[in-house]
C-alpha cells in the first residue's frame, strides 16, 4: 500500500468537516510548496545541482526554515545516491515522506486539561498576532463541548485589549473578569481565579500583556502571574500557549525561541495559516523547537480554530497528489 493511501485511511475516521477546514485553510501553502515542487519535478526531469538549488529556494520560500532545508537536502542527496535515483519524478515520494517525517514529530498531544477542578490556560505572545481572537474562539470551542468558561483580561496595558476581550465574551456568551486599564495583571488573575472557584467553572482562559520592548519586565510579570495562580490552584496553569502569526514566517520562529526559553511555554498556537503561503513554518517549528503546535487558525469563522493534527495537515498539503494517485489506480 502506498504512503498516501495509508495516510488517507488513517484519517478516514475523522470528520469530513475538519478535513475540509484543513484543506481550505492550507490552500496558499499547498500552491507555494507542493505544487511548485511538482512543477519543478515535471520541468527538470533530471536530478542535478540546479535541481537541488531550485528545490532549496522553493522550500525556503515556504518558510520551511534554512536549517531544516539544509538537513532535508542532505538527506535527499544521500537517498538519491543510495537508491541510484536519476529521474526527478522518482524523488517525489521520497521528498513527501521526508516532509511528513519532519512534521509528525511527537504525536499530537492536544490541550492538557486538569484531572479535576478548574483548567487554567495562559496565553502569551506579542500584540497583533491574534491572541484575543484565539482566546474567544477557544472559549467558543469549550462552550460548544458543554464546558463552563471564564475569561481574564490580564493585558491591562492596552485598554483596547480589555475591550476586545469583552466583545469576544459577549459574542460567545462568556463572562470576562477585568480591572481598569493600567491595573496590576496579577491582581486581575487573582480576581479571576477567585471568581472561577466561586462559580465552579471548568476552564479559565487568561490573556497577558504582549510587550516585547522590555523582555525582563514582561518575564517578571509572567512569573508574578504564575505565583498568584499557583497559590490558589497548585497544578495550574495547565497550559501556557504562545500565540504566533504564521504570516510572519521566520519572525514567528524567532518569537517562539525567545518566549520558549523564558516563559515556560508548553504549546504553540499558529494563527492566520489560511492567509499565508508560509505554512512551511509549521515544519520549521516542529523541527527546530521542542515545543508542540497545539492549535492552528485556519480561517475567520469560530470553528476555524482547530487542534493541530499532523495527519490532517499533511493530507491537506498533498491533497492533489492523493487524488491523482487514486485516479491512476482507477484507470489501471
Amino acid at each position: 500500500m502506498s504512503f498516501f493511501k495509508k495516510l488517507k485511511e488513517s484519517i478516514a475516521s475523522k470528520t469530513e468537516a475538519v478535513t475540509s477546514i484543513f484543506k481550505e485553510g492550507l490552500t496558499k501553502t499547498r500552491v507555494a510548496l507542493v505544487e511548485k515542487v511538482e512543477e519543478l519535478i515535471t520541468r527538470r526531469k533530471k536530478i542535478d545541482e540546479e535541481f537541488y538549488e531550485e528545490l532549496e529556494e522553493i522550500l525556503i520560500g515556504a518558510d520551511v526554515g534554512v536549517n531544516t532545508v539544509m538537513t532535508l537536502i542532505d538527506e535527499l542527496r544521500a537517498e538519491v545516491k543510495k537508491r541510484k535515483i536519476e529521474q526527478a519524478a522518482e524523488l517525489q515520494p521520497v521528498l513527501s515522506e521526508k516532509l511528513v517525517g519532519l512534521l509528525k514529530g511527537e504525536q499530537n498531544p492536544g490541550i492538557q486539561m486538569a484531572k479535576s477542578g478548574i483548567t487554567v490556560i495562559l496565553f502569551v505572545g506579542v500584540n497583533g498576532v491574534g491572541k484575543t481572537t484565539t482566546i474567544g474562539k477557544l472559549a467558543h470551542k469549550f462552550k460548544s463541548e458543554g464546558k463552563s468558561v471564564l475569561l481574564a483580561a490580564g493585558d491591562t496595558f492596552r485598554a483596547a485589549a480589555i475591550e476586545q476581550l469583552e466583545v469576544w465574551g459577549q459574542r460567545v456568551g462568556v463572562d470576562v473578569i477585568k480591572q481598569q486599564s493600567g491595573s496590576d495583571p496579577a491582581a486581575v488573575m487573582f480576581d479571576a481565579v477567585q471568581a472561577a472557584k466561586q462559580r465552579g467553572v471548568d476552564v479559565l482562559l487568561c490573556d497577558t500583556a504582549g510587550r516585547l520592548q522590555n523582555k525582563t519586565n514582561l518575564m517578571e510579570e509572567l512569573n508574578k502571574i504564575f505565583r498568584v495562580i499557583q497559590r490558589e490552584i497548585p497544578d495550574a496553569p495547565h497550559e501556557v500557549l504562545l500565540v504566533l502569526d504564521a504570516t510572519t514566517g521566520q519572525n514567528a520562529l524567532s518569537q517562539a525561541k525567545l518566549f520558549g526559553e523564558k516563559s515556560g511555554v508548553t504549546g504553540l498556537v499558529l494563527t492566520k495559516l489560511d492567509g499565508t503561503a508560509k505554512g512551511g513554518i509549521v515544519i520549521a517549528i516542529r523541527n527546530e523547537l521542542n515545543i508542540p503546535v497545539k492549535l492552528v487558525g485556519l480561517g475567520e469563522k469560530m470553528t476555524d480554530l482547530q487542534e493541530f493534527d499532523s495527519e490532517q495537515f499533511v493530507h491537506a498539503l498533498f491533497a492533489g497528489l492523493i487524488q491523482r494517485e487514486e485516479e491512476q489506480e482507477e484507470t489501471k
